[in-house]
Order: C-alpha cells, then structure tokens, then sequence
C-alpha cells in the first residue's frame, strides 16, 4: 500500500488508488490504467503534485454549497471518495510552462465517462462554482451542449448551488445573459468578489450562432454521446487557447450516435490509454468508469460498479437490478441499457429478436375467415427494382391475438436468378418462384413493381373477393404518392394515413410487436417470408431511448420490409385502435 501522505496533507487520489488495488472499490480497466499512470508520474521529474489547489476546491465544495434536488435537497454537497480523488487528479497536478515560465495546472482537457444518474453533472457544475470562485479574477465560463435544455442543466445546477450558498449569493447575481459578480446587496465595491471582477458563467447550445471569439477560462461540454461532428466543441476547445490555465470538461455517457463525435473521441482517448495517441496529448485527462466486457454485465451484478461509482449513493440497486431483468428479455430495452447504464455500445446492431421469440406454432388462417371484416392495413412501398410488402391486420372481439396477414411483392427479375451467387437483381439469393406457389409473395410481370401495385391489390384482391375493407390504411412516404391517389379513390381520402419512419413514431409499434410476439399474440400465418424478414432486424435507438426496425448490417440482402409492414400497421392501429374497435365489435 502507498504511503497516503503527500507534503504533509492526505492525498485522496493515493486513496482511491488503494482502495482499487486491495480490491475495497471495484473498478474497470480502463480506469485503473489511468490511475496507475497518474501515481507514477507524481513521481516523474516533468511533473509535480500540488495538494493544495484541490483540497482548497474540495473544502469550498463541502463547506459551502448543498444540493437543491430530491432527495439530498438542503444537505451540504459532501463528495464520495471518488470524486475527491478525480477533482486531486484535475487540479493537483502541474508542469513547467517553458512559455509562462512558471509552474501551470498540468490538465487543460478533461474527459469524463461515467453511466447515466451517477451526478456527472452537478459534481463537475459544483467543481466549476468551485474554480470560478476559488481561482483567479476575470474567469469567464461557459456550459454547453446539443441542445439549450441539456446546457440548462449544468447552468442550472451551478446557480441552484450559488443561491444555496449565502457566501457565494451575496457576492454574485444572476439575470438572463448568465452569472455575474456584483450584487447590490454587498458592502464590497472592489476586489475579485465585487463588480470589478468581470467573470461570467453563461450557456449555449450547438445550434446557436456566433460561437467564435469567446475568451473562456472554463467550459463544460454535456453529454457529447449526442453530437454528431465537432460542430459545438471547436469553438470552444479554441476559446480556452488564450488562458494560461484553462479547463474543458467534456463529461457524458455512452450514447447510441453511431460515428458521432463521441466516437472518435473515445477512440483517441483508449490509444491515450495504451500510450499510442499521436501526439501523445499529456494534458489530457482521460477518466472512464467503464465495464470490461458486456457478459459481466449479465452474469455478476458486483462488476455494475464499474461503471456506476455511485451506485447505492445516489443511484438505486433496485432500480438498476429492474433495468437489466427487462433488457435480458427484451430487445427492445438491450441497447439503450447497456449503453446509458453500463457505457457499452454496440458498434454493429445484432439481432433484435431470437428465433424462440419469433417462431411460433400458432394455427394457419385464410381471408376467407375474416370475409366481410374491416381491417388495418400497413404498406411498406419501396423502389420499383426491390421489395414491397403490405400488411392486413385483423382482430376479433374478445380475443387478445392480432391476426397478420402479409403480402410481398417482387419484380420479375427476382425469380429469374436466384441461384446465381453474384445476382445484380436478387442478392437475397431466395427463390420467389417457390414462395409465389404458397400464396406468400406476387411476382410482377415486369422488371419493376408498380407505383399503385399494392393500392390495386387492396382494391381487386382484398376487397372485391373477400369484402375486406381497410378502416385506415397506414403508408411510408416513400414512393407513396401512387398508393395514396388510388386507395383514396377506392376506399376514401380518410383511409391513407401517413406513418413516419422515425423512432420517436415507431417506438410503441416496435415494442407493441415484439410484446406480442413474446406473449404468442401475433399470428402471421406461418408466413416464411415474414418469419425471414423478423430474423433480419435489428434495432435503431435514439438519444433518448426510443426504437425502430434497422436492417442488419454487413448484407444489402437483409430485407425487412415485412416487419416495417407490420409496425406500421401497429401505428395506425394506435392512431385509431378505439374507431377501429368499435367496428370490429
């Protein structure tokens, strides 16, 4: 064990690095290759490790500022262990500025990774108010991120803790253009703690303009898994230049972005890790609470401290045990958890459903059973050298399963080649001859699938013979200009309605489909093509957690538009399931 003691006062960094290596904190790799570096390099003769700044930042902190949300609501901010010990490894450590000529805080950048409700935001706010108020005069800082909301928060959190401060509240005032020095109620009228000091802490977002020329001592940058390019960042990690000890906080959790800025971001900090970065960027620090490997996450709930420090302080056991029982068996909840609550991202989305989730042995149906019923239709149109797919969703009363009925159509230049390994027309490699015999698919009579094909099918197939007739018939934009003329000529112009193809539209069809798949109450008629086109999704999740059916990657003949059939018929069911209902009876 290393001697705790530096200059004379305890080191929490020395601490925590203890504590890790007996085994008492469980940490991640990642994180333990840059605690063991930055106790070698106490050491190194570049560097020296000064104490006092930290420990000043840290003592402001717990003396002065107190939580303002439930439930710590009123009681003074007291730092964990950890915290102490990354706020000694942001301020305590400096290096010989051949520039300046003196001895300057060694971190100017700061990468900060840790999953979701572990208080990222008000810790690195509270150290923000700590280092604008404790530090030199004239420091101006800025929060920042995608969207003004996210850098309201951070902004937020440090004005809750200013007004919870009578130190801080009376020196200070805030208006709507930021934080400032100066309050009329102060005896002050010179000095750092008074109007003299033009400091300021303001907010911005990445769709504001006139990012440029700002001269910032403190930046803090939230959740960048959301951004999608360096757009926001640039100006700021720029703005920081002219300062002499500038700090820049980028701190986040995983996100769902894929080759977003975070990326990249998190790639150059790993090779910062294993000591590969080039230029090898000494003043960045790279702090990630990260598992080692996503099998733990299911099979040991000890290794979930790895990612969550904080869990069981401000982040509940049970709640995180309820998470994970969920995304164990649902699809749709798998990503998004391993991704905000154990910070693993999935590079290549994997299947969304398994095979026992997707097959079952529900019994076979015919049109000639719903004769004379309504329906919900969902059309999934594509371009006219592809496949097409549409869905006829039916119900009956006192009966909790939904009955599918899905037709595909295919150009004729599909059924010619499929054995051909190298087929420009059908790379599926799926004989469509086969599956036209079994009443599965229509094979058009040309190289295309035309415009009103399935609006026409709607109409001569469905109606005419069966008096079918569709009570909305949902639609996605694309090449639907056709479908809508025709099935509003045929059925109404109320019928078509339009579903857009976005997870924040799709998500309660998606996880409605696969609830009902699990609980065998989708019926898709032993459909082999639908039962195809299952097995080749996968998910797409937003920011915020939302879903939708993908393409599997790494094949263009993954086809899906039977499942995208289904969802949207799933929405526009939602959008009329009580009228609907009422029809069926």
């Amino acid at each position: 064990m290393l001697n705790e003691t530096v200059n004379g006062a305890h080191s929490f960094l020395i601490e925590y690095y203890n504590l890790c290596k007996s085994g008492r904190r469980v940490i991640g790799k990642e994180l333990e290759t840059t605690l063991d570096a930055l106790i070698a390099e106490m050491d190194a003769p570049e560097y020296r490790f000064n104490i006092k700044k930290p420990h000043r930042r840290i003592s402001f902190i717990e003396k002065e500022l107190r939580h303002s949300e439930s439930p710590f609501a009123g009681e003074p901010f007291l730092l964990t262990i950890e915290q102490k010990a990354f706020t000694e490894a942001v301020f305590g450590f400096e290096y010989f500025d051949p520039e300046y000529k003196e001895w300057v805080r060694r971190f100017n950048e700061v990468l900060f990774l840790v999953a979701r409700k572990n208080g990222k935001t008000p810790f690195v706010a509270a150290l923000a108010l700590a280092e604008w108020y404790c530090g030199e005069r004239g420091q101006k800082a800025m929060c920042a991120s995608n969207d003004y909301e996210q850098a309201g928060i951070a902004f937020n959190a440090i004005n809750d803790f200013r007004e919870e401060s009578a130190a801080v509240e009376r020196v200070t005032r805030k208006n709507n253009f930021g934080i400032f020095w100066g309050n009329r109620k102060q005896r002050r009228i010179t000095g750092k703690h008074s109007k003299q000091n033009k400091g300021s802490i303001k907010k911005m977002s990445a769709k504001m303009g006139a990012k440029e020329g700002r001269n910032l001592k403190i930046a803090i940058v939230d959740e960048v898994h959301e951004m999608k390019d360096r757009s926001t960042v640039l100006p700021l990690i720029s703005s920081v230049t002219t300062q002499k000890e500038p700090l820049y906080f980028e701190i986040t959790s995983e996100g769902v972005v894929v080759d977003g800025y975070l990326d990249e971001r998190l790639a150059d900090a790993r090779k910062r890790l294993k000591g590969e970065l080039e230029p090898p960027r000494p003043r960045w620090l790279v702090w990630l609470y990260t598992q080692d490997s996503e099998s733990e996450v299911w099979a040991d709930e000890s290794s979930w401290v790895k990612s969550n420090p904080l869990l069981g302080v401000c982040k509940k056991w049970s709640l995180l045990r309820e998470r994970v029982d969920k995304a164990r068996t649902n699809g749709a909840e798998r990503a998004y958890t391993l991704a905000k609550e154990f910070n693993i991202k999935t590079s290549r989305p994997s299947a969304w459903l398994p095979d026992e989730v997707i097959l079952n042995d529900l019994p076979t149906f015919t049109l000639e059973e719903f004769r004379g019923c309504w329906c919900i239709s969902g059309a999934d149109l594509s371009e006219t050298n592809d496949l097409s797919a549409v869905t006829l969703l039916f119900m009956k009363p006192g009966d909790p399963v939904k009955y599918f009925y899905t037709m595909y159509f295919v150009p004729k230049s599909k059924a010619k080649d499929y054995i051909y390994t190298e087929s420009p027309s059908n790379p599926e490699k799926k004989n469509y001859t086969d599956w036209q015999d079994g009443g599965y698919c229509r094979i058009m009579d040309d190289d295309v699938i035309p415009d009103d094909a399935v609006a026409n099918y709607l109409y001569a197939d469905i109606y005419k013979k069966y008096n079918i007739r569709p009570f909305r018939a949902g639609y996605d934009d694309w090449h639907a200009k056709e479908f809508v003329r025709v099935t509003a000529g045929n059925f109404g112009a109320h019928v078509p309605d339009s579903v857009s193809m976005t997870p924040a539209a799709l998500d309660f069809a998606t996880r409605e489909l696969e609830n009902d798949l699990r609980g065998r109450r989708c019926n898709y008629n032993q459909n082999p093509i639908c039962i195809w086109n299952l097995r080749n999704a996968a998910l797409r999740t937003d920011s915020v957690g939302r879903v939708m059916p993908i393409k599997l990657q790494g094949y263009i003949g993954n086809k899906i538009d039977g499942t995208i059939s289904k969802v949207i018929a799933y929405t526009t069911l939602r959008h009329f399931k009580g009228l609907f209902m009422a029809k069926v009876g």
